[in-house]
Parts: structure tokens; sequence; C-alpha cells
């Protein structure tokens, strides 16, 4: 039970295998082999404890019929855009005990149908549990980088995000429906909302974001912000938003083809966007009277899925 449960164990199992609540209470005391981590919930070895051993300290705290959701169930899909010490836990709506702890038990009416499980530890389908996250989140810029960073690494749908929205409370969701619209508008990281939150205030003719850009049928690149009428592109630069060094790399070479083309190509930064505003949108100006004082280039222009 303990291989299964990462070390940890409910006072219940731990009297079912046939310990006394004298042998409990002896290996709980102060310098003892075991350690409280919930109401009746302990760790059984010494050492700092794991993610994992957390999780399963709430599963079991919340009881049998609990799942895990919000950021905890974020990371187990690889959603890793934010962490938080605090473990969400579902539990039907009339059963469950109150939070504690890490431990934020969320009673509903919507228990899961199906969840995803590995061994012992049970959490909810990525939309369900960027859903929970986000209404639980006070940041707009928090659930722009969630919802962007589930989208663009595939974990979850536009569409099953949209599903989640409709289907769950409406408390709590005016940031992620904000965040959703973004991310249907194209916007697919947290500078290219930024961007577009800059060109709005600035009333800059918006873009398409993420615009697919092809020259007959063969694809130049994929544009963070397009004026096609202009042929200007804006692209925000940051390493924090690619996967790797690769990944860097290919952006570059996407840079060459489409200043190859003719395109006007734009470059800022998170950092620029933040903190010289004026200085963007002034650049961006001049780059669209320039391009728009030409003949339009031939690019064919697709919206990103």
């Amino acid at each position: 039970m303990l291989r299964a449960q990462h070390d940890v164990i409910a006072r219940g199992q731990a009297l079912a295998c046939g310990m006394t609540n004298s042998m409990i209470k002896y290996r709980i005391r102060a310098g003892g082999p075991w350690r409280k981590l919930l109401p009746g919930v302990y760790v059984t070895v010494t050492g700092g404890v794991s993610v994992k051993q957390r999780e399963m300290a709430a599963l079991l705290y919340a009881g049998p019929r609990s799942v895990l959701t919000g950021l905890a169930a974020a990371r187990r899909h690889g959603i890793s855009a934010l962490t938080s010490n605090i473990v969400d836990v579902l539990v039907p709506s009339t059963a469950g005990p109150r939070s504690t702890g890490f431990v934020r038990v969320l009673r509903t009416w919507r228990m899961p149908a199906g969840v995803c499980v590995e061994g012992e530890v049970r959490w909810v389908v990525a939309a369900r549990a960027v859903g929970d996250a986000a209404r639980g989140l006070r940041s707009g810029g928090e659930v722009r980088a969630l919802v962007a960073q589930a989208v663009q690494q595939q974990r979850c749908s536009i569409a099953l995000l949209a599903a989640e929205l409709e289907e769950g409370p409406v408390r709590g969701s005016g940031l992620l429906r904000a965040a959703l619209a973004e991310v249907e508008a194209g916007i697919r990281s947290v500078p290219e909302g930024d961007l577009r939150n800059l060109l709005r205030r600035g009333r800059v003719t918006e873009p398409v974001f993420n615009a697919r850009l092809y020259d007959g049928d063969t694809l130049i690149g994929v544009a963070d912000a397009w004026w096609a009428e202009a042929g200007v592109a804006a692209e925000v630069d940051s390493r924090e938003y690619h996967f790797s060094a690769a990944d860097w790399q290919r952006t570059m070479r996407r840079h060459d083809r489409l200043v190859a083309h003719g395109v006007l190509l734009l470059h800022f930064t998170p950092r620029q966007i933040r903190t010289e505003p004026e200085e963007v949108v002034n650049q961006i100006r001049a780059a669209l009277a320039k391009g728009q004082a030409r003949a339009r280039l031939p690019i064919v222009t697709r919206v990103a899925a």
C-alpha cells in the first residue's frame, strides 16, 4: 500500500492493516519516523515532502470519490504555466471534508464522468483542470498564460475550453472568458496578449494573430501579428515563450524567409511592450504607413488553427 501511495497512508488504512492507535501515535511522535501531513494522513518517510506525496495526501484526506483538479491536475497534463502550493480536489457537493492546510476542497454537482488515473492518483481531463484553475485565479495575465499554454501545446482544444466555460459556474469565469476570446482571436502567449491590448489602446488597426503566410501553396512562416494590406508583421521575441533553443533557431530562419518575401518585419520584446508602449505603437504606425504606400504583397493569409 505504501509503495502504491508514494509512502503516504491514511489512519483508517493503517488501522485496517492491523496497526493500533497507540502504534500510530508512537510513529508520529516528535522525531518519529512518520509525520502528519493532514488530519488523519501521514507520510511514512523522512526528508522533504514531494509533489506526488502532497497530491496523494490530498486525495486520501478528501475521500475515495475525490479527484485532483486545478493547477495540480494541469501540471499532470504538462501545463506548467503556473504553480501553486495549494492542491485542489473535487468532491461531490454533498460529501467531503473542509479545506485545510494545503488542500482546497471544491464541492461540485459536476463530478467528472471519466478521469485520468496513474496508480492511486486521479485527476480531471485538461479542459476541466484549466477551467477550475482559471476560476480560482485573480490575475488576467495568469489566466491568459494558462489558457494559451494549454492550447499551444495541444493539451486541449479551444472547443473543449469553450464547452467547459459554458457548462461550469458563471462565478469567477470572467477572466477565463476573456482569455478564451483572445485565444480564439489567435493569441498564443502572454506577450501576444499584451501586444493586442496595447494596439487597442493605441487605436491601431488590429492584425491577424498567428497568421499563416503562404507564397502560393508554400508556407513562408507564421507571424505573431500580421497586417496583410501593408505587408507588415510584428514578432514578440522571447525565449521564455519558445520550447527550446532549436525552436528559437527555427524562429530566426522563419524571420529570414519573411524578409526575403518583402515583409516589413518588426521585433519587440515583452519588456518593450510593457515599458515602452508609445515607441512600440509609433514603430508599428510608421511601418504600416510605409507598407500601405507600396503595392500589396502577393502573400496568401490563412488563420492559424
